[in-house]
């Protein structure tokens, strides 16, 4: 790298320009302005941008310092100097837009107003709920959280606080319980708040730097002449108040180029509009517009999904849509699975992502994408049973949620105090109904009361869950149910499967990506409400699909607890990406995942009674193999030994019980006494890493019991 730099200082700068392909090349020496860079995922942006950088620096057309490359997270701003460095440049200002505007407006605010920039406050949420006080009106935190989003929405899409009703109404927003008129109240009462405190919150610091830009000359002059080239990356996100910024640093020139790409907008919500992409050769005229869309990231069979998803967009945004063009050689197929129910869908994931591990590949390379946080606790209890370690990205661990802290704490008080007529569903509603909690219509729009919502609906499908394994489970139970999964999942981790949603998933890729819940409902949401919001998820789709670089698999289930009825379907955005049936009738093909004594057919498959023979529809009687009603004969002897020797295993390796394996598989190995492996693998609950792991100790005590 040394040698490189040293190269690069002193040679002809054309070597810059090794390694590019043509459009990246043309972007790296198009170094006039306006640019526009229509980038597809994983075609090499951050090269193509850093490169014409240090290309002009290199030639004499730009001077380091006076270069402002504008990113959107301090990481992307990082790796962007970094890069830089490595081609030999040093002194371009790489910055996020907040970070740019704090600088200037601390450097020219004491000049022009005489005193400090206002100290910035760390969280909005004590001011808002003062603000909410003074409006007399009643707030908890997750309320709180959403007001502090929705002021932020409101700030960096220019809308005031008297102008917000109107403006939320219009775009369809929504807070909690509250009406438009409630929260422009708040909005207005918080700002009041904020000045007599003698803060400004992040929204402000770009308004500062907007503020001073637009109305001292000399300042804009100053800025002006310190920044002549500007890059801004990530275009598609921008804000309409970040727009303004960029025009006011901007002012009369054209020396701009912007990169982005429409089809990963996915913050809406928070105020991104790529309309401003859209709309750029329009504000300069003469631009010049390049479309990078090899695609050096992921395989053939991953491009040609993501392709696909995106073919059947619409809108405004369609014209500008990047076909990519895989550049890696091909991989494995694009897998697709559908599954009976949540649980299933996670062990069959599980599974999968343990048998990559053994094969080589690091857990680090390998993620589950899932479209809200509460999904992931399925996922967390999967991989800890697989022994697979596993972090959660962007979001407290389930068990680590202030809501499921809450509930467990209630649920343990109301099982000390006798509380609870022993039906534990019933039961646990009645303790999360006193959280706010109802089993109806969940709350409307994105949000923290919504994800609340999902966290303790996540907690009342465990409690389904558990009721129907261990019909005699009561609230006492179901906490110490709790607690064991908690301390099971909860173990120090450092190189493990990523968990992340797909928003959180923006920027990042893996080996090998799953993407789960890939149902209607879910995947669209279901408040995706309008057409621009549904294909603001057809997008989120595309970002999480491009993540991948060798494998990827999709999947759903027909329904949300085992036993519950199948009336989920696959996602709208699979329709004419997954397989269908190859009689021209264009059918779905159903791919579920085998269950039960389908294991290993790859099609679907009806779990049957081994003694009458009846489909079995509840999650006990596929656990157990047969109907909970049918007449069997458990070897009480064999089970005891079983348990006993469960229960020494369990506590070498520090995990619950369960873990090893359930009452109800170890029922259905006391009365069938498996032989041998191939018998004993037919036992729903034993796959094969449990077989391997604990094959040869459960064979012998059948023999010998």
């Amino acid at each position: 790298m040394v040698q490189r730099v040293a190269e690069l200082g002193s040679a002809d700068p054309e070597t810059v320009l090794d390694g590019l392909d043509p459009e990246q090349r043309e972007v790296a020496t198009t170094l006039g302005g306006p640019l526009c860079v229509l980038a597809g995922a994983g075609t090499g942006k951050t090269r193509a941008i850093t490169h014409r950088i240090a290309y002009g620096v290199h030639n004499g057309a730009y001077d380091a310092r006076t270069v402002l490359a504008v990113t959107f997270t301090t990481r992307a701003a990082g790796e962007m100097r970094a890069r830089l460095r490595g081609l030999g440049v040093d002194g371009v200002q790489a910055r996020t837009f907040h970070s740019a505007a704090l600088r200037q407006s601390r450097w020219f605010w004491p000049r022009v107003m005489g005193s400090e920039l206002p100290p910035i406050v760390e969280s909005k949420l004590a001011l808002l709920r003062e603000a909410v006080t003074r409006c007399r009106l009643g707030s908890d935190a997750p309320l709180l959280r959403d007001l502090a989003g929705e002021v932020e929405w409101a700030k960096v899409s220019n809308v005031t606080a008297e102008g917000y009703a109107a403006a939320a109404t219009a775009a369809g927003r929504s807070v909690g319980s509250l009406d438009a008129p409630a929260v422009g109240r708040i909005y207005a009462s918080y700002e009041q708040v904020k000045a007599e405190r003698g803060r400004i919150d992040l929204e402000d610091v770009l308004l500062s730097a907007v503020g001073l830009l637009e109305t001292y000359p000399g300042v804009a002059e100053q800025v002006r002449g310190q920044y002549r080239h500007l890059v801004v990356d990530e275009y598609q996100d921008v804000s309409p108040l970040q727009q303004r910024l960029l025009e006011a640093w901007l002012g009369d020139r054209q020396e701009v180029c912007v990169v982005g790409d429409p089809a990963q907008t996915i913050y809406s919500f928070a105020g991104a509009r790529w309309e401003h992409l859209l709309e750029f050769p329009l504000r300069h005229p003469g631009a010049a517009v390049v479309r990078l869309v090899r695609d050096y990231r992921s395989t053939p069979q991953v491009v040609s999904v993501a392709n696909a998803v995106l073919s059947a967009a619409t809108g405004p945004a369609a014209p500008l849509r990047l076909a990519l063009e895989a550049q890696r050689p091909p991989g494995p197929a694009v897998t697709y699975a559908e599954h009976p129910d949540e649980v299933a869908e996670a062990g069959a994931v599980a599974r999968a992502i343990h048998r990559l591990v053994q094969d080589g590949t690091p857990p680090r390379e390998v993620a589950v994408l899932y479209r809200v946080n509460a999904q992931s606790q399925a996922y967390e209890q999967a991989l800890a049973q697989a022994g697979v370690p596993y972090v959660v990205r962007g979001a407290d661990r389930f068990f680590d949620r202030p809501e499921v802290r809450q509930a467990t704490l209630l649920a343990r008080g109301a099982a000390r105090a006798g509380e609870g007529s022993g039906d534990l569903v019933a039961d646990l509603g009645d303790v999360l109904a006193g959280l706010g909690w109802s089993a109806g219509q969940p709350p409307p729009g994105p949000g923290a009361v919504r994800e609340r919502w999902e966290s303790l609906s996540a907690l009342s499908g465990l409690a389904a869950e558990v009721a129907a394994a261990q019909p005699e489970a009561d609230l006492a139970a179901f906490v110490a149910e709790l607690e064991a999964r908690a301390a099971a999942q909860h173990a120090p981790l450092v190189d493990g499967v990523t968990l992340a949603s797909l928003h959180a998933a923006k920027g990042l890729e893996w080996d090998a990506v799953f993407i789960v819940g890939c149902h209607e409902g879910t995947l669209p949401i279901v408040h995706a409400a309008t057409p621009a919001q549904v294909e603001e998820e057809r997008r989120l789709l595309y970002v999480g699909i491009t993540r991948a670089r060798t494998r990827l698999s999709l999947s759903w289930s027909v329904a949300r607890a085992p036993g519950g009825r199948g009336r989920r379907s696959a996602s709208r955005f699979l329709d004419g990406v997954r397989p269908v049936d190859g009689d021209g009738s264009g059918r779905r093909r159903p791919v579920r995942a085998a269950t039960g004594a389908g294991r290993g057919t790859g099609a679907r498959s009806v779990a049957r009674c081994r003694v009458c023979h009846r489909a079995l529809a509840s999650a006990v009687g596929r656990k157990l193999g047969r109907c909970p009603d049918c007449p069997v004969d458990r070897d009480e002897e064999l089970f005891e030994s079983l348990r006993s020797w469960r229960l020494a295993r369990a506590a070498e390796q520090r995990v619950p019980a369960y873990c090893v394996f359930t009452d109800a598989t170890l029922t259905a190995i006391a009365e069938t006494r498996p032989g041998d492996a191939a018998q004993l693998a037919a036992v729903p609950g034993v796959g094969r890493t449990k077989l391997d792991r604990y094959g040869a100790e459960v064979l012998a005590l059948c023999r010998t019991t």
